[in-house]
């Protein structure tokens, strides 16, 4: 019987472009955060060694991604430390919210709208939409950003942290309430105007295609350590990936057979199933400058809080 973990990771292997900084962030927030979020560029070294990231690759995707903002590093000696920035930690903790989620969010029929009063430059209408399309927003209007859930101080400060403090006097945050009218716009009509979920429906089926065959193989196979861990570290990545486009409806506003849901079912139980011997292969590997290993905090264990049973996932 072929391998379908061995599989998976070959094939990104042979990918011709590798995303390294992207994959590093993946596995900073998923493995280091819940360690104490600091940890020795040579432990990443021999982490992503197998997926045949070279030593150049990641330092120099390590010092890129300290240039942009995302890490900071500390020198013990001559060897150093990364850790995510305040920004980073918080990007990444933002995308938490939904990536360790066991399902969508409870909608409380309340639509949240940012509106633009006034002329914006291009750029500057750009880098709103940017931010807000961060924080799941759609457009409905060239001046009507909206949302059926977000919390709306979080975005202002969202924006603040973006250095858009200029804009916000220009922005007008309300909240409406869902009215059910035959003259009135349906919710449906709403989120088909605002966001085309066609795409993201068909990335989350491709998505649950590449994973089922894994879920359904281990089911009665042990996976070794680095193995588990290597296919933990590419399921989470690949999952970020799709999440970082999904505006995180609530479950009324999706459609009945989105297949988002299975994705995240999906996901949730594979890494359950790895997270043990995957645990091992971290506890093994990762170290500080000092040699001092990474201690797990309690933020690993609030990860996919309920047990539920995976029904649908698996074809």
């Amino acid at each position: 019987m072929n391998n379908p973990i061995s599989e998976r990771i070959d094939a990104f292997c042979r990918q011709r472009r590798v995303q390294a900084s992207s994959l590093i962030v993946t596995l900073f927030g998923d493995a280091v955060l819940p360690r104490g979020g600091r940890v020795w560029l040579g432990s990443l070294i021999r982490l992503l060694e197998p997926v045949q990231l070279s030593e150049r690759l990641v330092r120099t995707s390590v010092f890129r991604l300290v240039k942009d903002g995302w890490l900071s590093a500390e020198t013990v000696g001559r060897r150093a430390n990364y850790a995510l920035t305040p920004w980073g930690r918080r990007r990444f903790e933002e995308a938490s919210s939904q990536i360790y989620a066991t399902r969508a969010p409870v909608w409380d029929r309340r639509w949240r709208m940012m509106l633009v009063v006034g002329e914006l430059s291009s750029r500057q209408r750009e880098q709103l939409r940017r931010t807000l399309f961060w924080k799941g927003f759609g457009l409905i209007g060239p001046n009507c950003f909206i949302h059926p859930g977000v919390q709306l101080g979080e975005v202002i400060d969202a924006l603040s942290a973006e250095g858009l403090q200029n804009l916000l006097p220009q922005l007008v945050p309300m909240m409406a309430a869902d009215v059910q009218s035959t003259l009135a716009a349906s919710d449906a009509d709403l989120v088909a105007r605002a966001w085309d979920l066609s795409a993201l429906g068909q990335s989350y089926a491709e998505f649950v295609s590449l994973y089922a065959p894994i879920f359904a193989y281990t089911r009665d196979t042990s996976v070794a350590d680095e193995q588990a861990f290597l296919l933990r570290m590419l399921l989470i990545h690949d999952y970020r990936r799709l999440l970082l486009r999904d505006p995180e409806l609530p479950d009324a506003l999706l459609p009945k057979d989105w297949s988002g849901r299975q994705a995240r079912l999906l996901c949730k139980e594979l890494y359950k199933r790895l997270e043990v011997a995957s645990e091992r292969h971290l506890d093994h590997i990762l170290r500080l400058a000092d040699g001092a290993p990474l201690v797990r905090d309690s933020a690993l264990a609030g990860r996919f809080p309920e047990q539920d049973i995976l029904t649908t996932a698996v074809p």
